[in-house]
């Protein structure tokens, strides 16, 4: 098993993607720590250590990334919020900054001296292809913290490349999930909304979470020991539409 022995600290671990890499890593003998606001969502990952975090609450989550010691650091906690600048509030701004870059930043922060010491570990961060990689229509508050999450990535990769530390980003584009359904549903038209979803993608269907975990497999594992400070696009090709 590629991650056998492991130690992996995963955020957002419930659902979505963030279940998908928790089974994943699991299943290649990862030694897990998965943690989600909602405690029931973590249900069913045996083996695992689950419990609920707050990972906006900085002193939860540093004590908790500390104690677990994580050989492999994933942040896969964040939020996705429609409109344009103009329909931005400063709250929201807050919100998008906090949760999708702010607690990446606490989270690597307090993992960092432990890998340091033990000579070496993998930093996975969820961004996505809005971002940097591409401009998607209404995602000004996501698009914003999703790009600072591929430059604080590769800022870490830079500064701690000697040390044995990679450091990566994985850019997801559309992909099937919890969240994703919640804002087909909030746009009043679901069928429309998931039809125009699919069409972005030159493949013609979205993306499934387990493909996203077998990336984030591969990134925590050895076998991708000369690979840091990229942002990986895995979209079906909407950003080479």
């Amino acid at each position: 098993m590629r991650l056998e022995g492991k130690r992996a600290f995963i955020t957002a671990a419930g659902q979505g993607i963030g279940r998908a890499i928790a089974d994943a890593y699991l299943r290649e003998g990862a030694i897990v720590t998965a943690t989600d606001l909602n405690a029931g969502l973590l249900k069913g990952l045996d083996g695992a250590t689950c419990f609920a975090l707050d990972v906006t609450d900085k002193a939860a989550l540093q004590s908790a990334v500390v104690e677990a010691a994580p050989d492999i650091l994933v942040n896969c906690a964040g939020v996705v919020h429609a409109g344009s600048i103009a329909d931005a509030t400063d709250a929201e701004f807050d919100v998008a900054m906090n949760l999708n870059m702010r607690s990446q930043f606490h989270a690597m922060q307090a993992a960092l001296p432990g890998m340091v010491d033990r000579g070496g570990g993998s930093i996975i961060n969820i961004a996505s292809v809005a971002s940097t990689v591409l401009a998607a229509p209404n995602r000004y508050l996501y698009a914003t913290s999703k790009a600072a999450v591929i430059a604080s990535t590769k800022a870490v990769a830079i500064d701690y490349i000697r040390q044995g530390i990679r450091a990566n980003a994985i850019c997801p584009g559309t992909v099937d999930s919890p969240s994703l359904h919640e804002r087909l549903k909030a746009t009043g038209d679901y069928d429309a909304a998931k039809e125009a979803f699919i069409a972005r993608q030159p493949m013609g269907r979205i993306g499934l979470p387990e493909e996203i975990a077998h990336l984030a497999v591969y990134l925590g594992s050895d076998e991708s020991s000369f690979t840091t400070g990229q942002a990986h696009v895995i979209d079906g090709g909407w950003a080479n539409g």
